[in-house]
């Protein structure tokens, strides 16, 4: 579709608008109040509310039968300070768009302009503005809500702005994606005692030494494991900042990822047999909590054909990675329910990083992106 510049020119002022009031995963009430506001212009069939949380969906009906293909963009913000300069900046001291959801969601709003301008031939569009997915949360949520028993997918498809390649290529691969990641929270509770006599004590210091030292190495570990892997140590702390007290409480903080499913399912059984052990060794009783857990994005090979075609009728370059990417996303929960993929669209080879503290979404891409959807759109629903 041509996009006019008035239509452009109201979807950045949009985008803008929600990058000034960014909300947290979780808390994106007055983020999906604007969405709604903004999408009533172009008329949807029905909009749903507070699905899985503050998520939203716009539906659109085809005059006739046929399957229904779900569009999701993402809506929250980052705990990230701005240290941009213009006019738009975040309003809300410590939260920004630091990931692009604010223009994920202009994308979408556009793509509901187009519906309203042409709707589908048949079936039903469904566009899911989506919280909480820098959390890991969202989706499952979503899924799981009992309203979205309405909104069943055929087809799923997300994208998600790419700094590092170029201003509007499209970007895809087959099967893997986006990793699989979770975060490891390891609770040591030993015996507190004076440091004049940590003998009268149980420290987890010496624990907390050994499982940085052997998740660390577990990264290089290659018995047993299919493709990439790796453990960060995240965060660590041991007792309180007093001289005279020798520990009895530790914590390790520590993020798992992989490629593939069954990899980090090894992983996790590893991470746990090394906090199990050094808890054992040292006395100590531990407690383990899992945190923002990410299944792999793993794309279905006829949305992928059906992406390669789109970006080659709208006469974008497509770019295939030779490895899945190391970020996690939340969509991998869509794609391991129905039929579904995920793709890219290059942000700029020199545009700032995502989540850095002076990233802002190029709203020159804004137009590709719509086409791309749009264009998917046609292809299933012609």
């Amino acid at each position: 579709m041509n996009i006019s510049n008035d239509d452009l020119q109201q979807l950045i002022a949009f985008r803008q608008r929600l990058h000034q009031h960014p909300e947290l995963s979780g808390k994106e009430v007055e983020t999906a109040k604007k969405i709604k506001e903004f999408l009533k212009k172009f008329s949807p069939d029905q909009i749903y509310e507070n699905l899985g949380g503050a998520g939203l969906a716009a539906v659109y009906r085809g005059s006739g039968t046929g399957p229904t293909v779900l569009l999701r963009a993402d809506m929250d913000a980052l705990p990230i300070d701005e240290t941009n300069d213009f006019d738009y900046n975040s309003k809300n001291k410590g939260v920004a768009h630091k990931c692009g959801h604010d223009g994920h969601s202009a994308i979408l709003s556009g793509v509901a302009q187009a519906l309203h301008q042409q709707p589908p031939a048949r079936g039903r569009v469904v566009l899911l503005f989506l919280p909480a997915e820098e959390t890991g949360q969202g989706a499952r949520r979503v899924i799981d809500d009992p309203k979205f028993a309405e909104l069943q997918p055929d087809y799923a498809f997300a994208l998600h702005n790419l700094p590092g390649f170029a201003a509007g290529h499209v970007v895809v691969r087959d099967e893997h994606f986006a990793a699989a990641s979770k975060g490891m929270i390891i609770r040591l509770t030993g015996k507190t005692s004076h440091a004049a006599n940590p003998e009268h004590g149980i420290s987890p210091a010496m624990a907390v030494a050994d499982i940085i030292k052997e998740l660390t190495g577990l990264s290089m570990e290659k018995r047993g494991f299919n493709d990439f892997k790796l453990i960060t140590v995240i965060h660590t702390r041991l007792g309180e900042i007093a001289f005279g007290t020798s520990p009895g409480y530790a914590e390790v903080m520590a993020t798992l990822r992989s490629f593939r499913n069954d990899d980090m399912q090894q992983l996790t059984d590893k991470a746990l047999a090394i906090a199990e052990k050094a808890a054992d060794q040292y006395r100590l009783h531990e407690k383990i909590e899992w945190r923002e857990e990410f299944p792999a994005t793993i794309n279905n090979q006829e949305c992928v054909d059906i992406i390669r075609q789109t970006a080659t009728k709208n006469n974008l370059k497509i770019e295939e990675p030779e490895t899945p990417f190391r970020w996690s996303e939340d969509f991998g929960y869509f794609t391991s329910e129905y039929k579904g993929a995920m793709f890219g669209i290059g942000s700029g080879k020199n545009h700032p990083e995502l989540h850095h503290p002076d990233y802002d979404f190029p709203d020159e891409i804004i137009p590709q992106a719509i086409n791309m959807f749009d264009g998917i759109i046609r292809n299933i629903l012609a």
